[in-house]
């Protein structure tokens, strides 16, 4: 039984993940929110887990370093910036990052690889996601992390690959290319396909979520999994030995 901290207690995932805490055994050291200062939870809790936003980012990777606590973070919409601060945290303390906790979607990703691996660049890969009408970033964490796999697969760099404005008169689609389409409305938890698109066939490769529960709950295991690993920097992957 381990003590986890929650940060962005009071969101949709905040409220999902302190009962999946619970429903797993384990113990809530508390939560926190906007406003509030991550520090005094970190020094309560074996390890916390972020789902807050990524301004509050530097302050929560700060209270992991000085609690010396394992850090998860779930939170999307990050940039470059975040993204060393978070190569910095994981010198020091476990830091697990990633665009989705499901585990559902962490073996699709790896799945996605494999196929970008093994067909030819003539296949198209085009990155489909919908979610509900109140997420605030585009493409979404996930569609990114699977973007990515299959950049991985392909031996690219997906920022240099990646084409997600199409807009009037695009001209042809670039060879190589990997497309987002975005998606919101209703109340969709997420819906991810990713399609391999070669001459007169086509394959899919996709995910549904049905509730945030599903996160949540990967979320939980990811952080368990975490615990008293040595300092560096993790993913789901990892979590499933992928």
């Amino acid at each position: 039984m381990a003590s986890f901290g929650i940060i962005g207690s009071k969101g949709r995932m905040g409220q999902a993940l302190a009962s999946a805490v619970e429903e797993a055994g384990h113990t809530l050291a508390g939560g926190v929110d906007a406003g509030e200062l991550p520090g005094p939870l970190a020094l309560q809790a074996d390890v916390l887990i972020d789902f807050s936003a990524p301004a509050a980012l530097e302050a929560n990777l700060k209270a992991a370093r000085v609690a010396g606590v394992p850090i998860l973070i779930g939170t999307t919409g990050l940039d470059d910036t975040n993204f060393a601060a978070i190569k910095d945290a994981a010198k020091a303390i476990p830091v697990l990052q990633t665009g989705n906790t499901s585990l559902g979607v962490t073996l699709l990703s790896a799945l996605v690889k494999q196929a970008a691996e093994r067909l030819g660049d003539d296949w198209d890969i085009e990155v489909l996601e919908m979610h509900h009408r109140h997420k605030v970033d585009a493409p979404s964490g996930t569609a990114k992390l699977l973007g990515e796999a299959a950049a991985r697969g392909r031996g690219v760099y997906l920022e240099e690959k990646m084409e997600s404005g199409r807009h009037g008169q695009t001209g042809a689609r670039k060879s190589g290319d990997i497309g987002f389409a975005t998606l919101r409305g209703g109340s969709v938890a997420g819906d991810h396909s990713v399609i391999f698109a070669g001459e007169q066939e086509r394959l899919t490769l996709s995910h549904s979520a049905e509730n945030r529960t599903i996160f949540a709950r990967g979320a939980v295991r990811g952080a368990e999994w975490l615990i008293g690993k040595p300092q560096g920097r993790y993913t789901m992957e990892d979590v499933l030995d992928l």
